[in-house]
């Protein structure tokens, strides 16, 4: 089938030099549907069965971890502490400063020495934490695999804590007071270099020069000597209120509670807390998982995009089709058809009765999925034969499945009875990489089997099952039958493979009917139209005796105008 804009005059500059219109392969600008609320619904609703096993799978971690994992002891212990603060530092700075210093690397290791553990460092400093109650008190929590364990846990890390601020406080006090006398250091030091020269002048300087010198020396020893006081001075104040403010911070701060152990949670609670975390994480990357996979998919859902893709209509969709009711073996068969399969199946119908040729002949292509076309096929079958008319399966898919659920896994043709009537079937042999069919009889096509002519020539209804190999195309398929129906499962095929099978459905010369779209979603309300107004169909029909292909009618705006 070619398209194309019919704009007036215009027409004939879009035919070629042999009447036949040429167009651009449009299947790279086919859209998708547009992300949104009611797209990331529609997947979470029908992946709900996938989600909701991750989901599953989450919360049976999560609970198998309660279970496995050993009950952790709590134990607790608080500190009194007179902070070390420094000048113009916010009021809750200091107690910040301690917590980090309680849970620094050198305190872990001390309290590692201390206990005799074997675990590393980086280990045991997960097993406790220290938080703030107040802005001089710090609670240390400490957790191991018994109680008496963790008592002993916070009571080292405690003990250490304490040790290592006073030993830290010692080395800062000690720094301050060097610092203070290397001051007093360089101010003797100045002022003997004064004296130094001074003694060198002569007691009685006899030059205006020499006199101007020691009057210089004189008054710089004066200033430096009353430097050197003021520096020994401060240095001595500095240093008493260092001596205090280190003696507050080391004989104040003292453990303020014993380490004690803390009551258990319950085991249910502790049961409740793993399996809800399990759950939800479970959830979370189940349902994320899905709308990714979805958002990256250029797999179609929508009808309005399958029949674009097609460039067919879409005239039936349902939901999945219960297919173990169907497949595999003809048991299947004796159980009531579904709903879906009813419907497709009195659709299927539909477009067989207004068929031509004798037999009325349709054919189900499948695009990917072949289950549920077959079934579809065998029970139109059936449905047929009830009728009393003759049915002819021909079942040219890979592993017969038609042919299956009738019965028949062998090559060839023959008659089975299903459900009190006889269908003909119809399976190729392995080595046929292109099976002809019957009602193709021009010359140049291959022979076809003896069998299967007698089976068709005596048929009233010829019913196909055929996928289509890109590889080997299909012309093969206007010797089965003269109209088609593709059937497309939603979200399993692209929409150029889509493209791909409709077009070579048409370039063989079937008419390629409508669409019929599997495992539809049921929030999808676009209406599956796959041509819009003002354009132009040709429709070719069949081929001539010569191999010629003749167009049987063009279509405007899905009226007949012309035949051709």
């Amino acid at each position: 089938m070619m398209l194309f804009m019919y704009d007036g005059d215009q027409l004939p500059e879009l035919l070629g030099e042999d009447g036949y219109t040429y167009i651009d392969d449009g299947s790279a600008d086919l859209a998708t549907g547009v992300t949104s609320l009611r797209f990331i619904r529609a997947v979470v609703g029908r992946t709900r069965r996938a989600w909701g096993a991750v989901a599953l799978v989450g919360l049976v971690a999560g609970i198998g971890t309660a279970v496995m994992l050993p009950v952790s002891y709590l134990a607790s212990t608080s500190v009194l502490l007179t902070p070390m603060g420094a000048p113009g530092e916010p009021s809750g700075a200091p107690i910040i400063n301690e917590q980090a210093l309680a849970q620094s690397r050198p305190v872990a290791e001390l309290a590692v020495q201390q206990l005799g553990l074997q675990q590393s460092v980086t280990k045991f400093m997960t097993t406790y934490t220290a938080t703030p109650a107040t802005d001089r008190v710090l609670v240390i929590t400490a957790k191991a695999n018994s109680s008496a364990e963790a008592v002993a846990r916070a009571r080292a890390v405690a003990t250490e804590f304490l040790r290592f601020r006073a030993n830290l406080a010692e080395t800062t006090q000690n720094l301050v007071l060097r610092s203070l006398n290397q001051e007093v250091i360089a101010a003797q030091q100045r002022l003997q270099s004064i004296s130094t020269q001074i003694s060198q002048l002569p007691a009685r300087p006899t030059t205006p020069g020499q006199q101007a010198r020691l009057a210089s020396l004189t008054k710089a020893q004066a200033q430096a000597q009353t430097s050197l006081d003021l520096v020994q001075e401060a240095v001595t104040d500095n240093a008493i209120s260092s001596q205090i403010t280190t003696a507050g911070v080391i004989h104040d701060s003292q453990v303020l509670s014993p380490a004690s152990p803390l009551p258990p949670h319950s085991r249910l609670k502790r049961l409740l807390e793993y399996a809800g975390i399990g759950l939800i994480a479970g959830l979370t990357l189940g349902v994320g998982v899905m709308i990714i996979g979805a958002l990256l998919s250029d797999r179609l859902r929508r009808r309005d995009d399958v029949a674009r893709a097609l460039s067919a209509p879409v005239e039936v969709s349902v939901g999945g089709m219960a297919r173990p009711r169907w497949w595999p073996g003809p048991r299947g068969l004796q159980a009531a058809p579904s709903a879906d399969v009813k419907r497709i199946v009195a659709y299927l119908g539909s477009v067989l009765s207004s068929s031509t040729g004798d037999p009325m002949s349709l054919a189900i292509v499948p695009v990917d999925d072949v289950h549920g076309p077959a079934a579809c096929l065998a029970s139109l079958a059936i449905s047929c034969a009830k009728q009393g008319l003759r049915v002819v399966v021909a079942d040219l898919c890979h592993g017969a499945p038609a042919a299956r659920l009738l019965g028949v896994a062998e090559p060839g043709a023959c008659t089975v009875t299903v459900q009190g009537v006889q269908v003909g079937v119809v399976i190729p042999l392995p080595d046929d990489v292109v099976t002809p069919g019957p009602l193709d009889r021009r010359p140049s096509q291959p022979s076809v089997a003896k069998a299967v002519i007698e089976a068709c020539e005596k048929a009233d209804r010829l019913l196909t099952l055929a996928t289509i190999d890109p590889s080997l195309g299909a012309q093969h398929l206007n010797g089965w039958t003269s109209a088609a129906v593709a059937t497309v499962t939603a979200g399993k095929s692209t929409a150029t493979r889509i493209h791909a099978v409709g077009e070579m459905v048409r370039l063989s010369g079937v008419t390629l009917v409508s669409g019929v779209l599997l495992e539809a979603d049921k929030t999808d309300e676009s209406l599956g139209v796959a041509l819009a107004p003002e354009t132009i169909t040709e429709h070719p029909s069949h081929l001539d005796s010569d191999g010629s292909m003749v167009t049987s009618r063009r279509t405007v705006s899905g009226k007949p105008t012309a035949e051709s």
